[in-house]
């Protein structure tokens, strides 16, 4: 099974502040439904609760929640207390690539256990305050390839481009 994370990040690495995306960009969410859909996607318990109600769990992905809260409950996902717990359940249910979809500590956890085979960053073109940060990781052990970039518009107000990192 492959390993993935994906997620979103600013210049200076931010990926969020006070719970909650710092941004709004349509097409880079496009992107990641369209990517994870079908897929198990796996998080930490502040990632989940970020999310709107009327969006939890994620549609047409079984979600997986990582906390260290023993008696932690949310419906209609599974709820474990390690990620190497939450990837054996997707492993088992015979998954192909499971996605890690934050928040930072989840992110730094997968990266630090060197479970990551794949990452899909999008970078964004400017920097933001943040009190959640992408970790810091060594560029020399990925290949990395463009899927897309994006210009400014009226939807869009930041400028992004989209990577695919494989682990060399």
């Amino acid at each position: 099974m492959t390993v993935s994370i994906i997620a979103a990040v600013a210049s200076n690495r931010a990926i969020g502040k006070d719970n909650d995306l710092i941004w709004k960009l349509p097409d880079d969410m496009k992107f990641f439904r369209d990517t994870t859909m079908g897929h198990h996607v796996i998080m930490g318990r502040l990632n989940y609760e970020s999310i709107p109600h009327k969006w939890r769990p994620l549609d047409g992905r079984p979600n997986i929640i990582v906390t260290r809260q023993n008696d932690y409950q949310a419906e209609e996902v599974a709820v474990v207390n390690d990620l190497e717990a939450a990837l054996k359940i997707a492993e088992e249910q015979g998954e192909k690539e499971a996605f890690v979809i934050g928040g930072g500590q989840i992110y730094k956890l997968a990266l630090d256990l060197d479970l990551v085979d794949v990452m899909y960053l999008t970078h964004i073109h400017d920097s933001f305050e943040a009190d959640v940060f992408f970790p810091e990781f060594d560029e020399e052990k990925w290949e990395k390839e463009v899927i897309a970039e994006h210009a400014i518009d009226d939807r869009h107000k930041h400028a992004f481009t989209i990577f695919k990192y494989i682990r060399k």
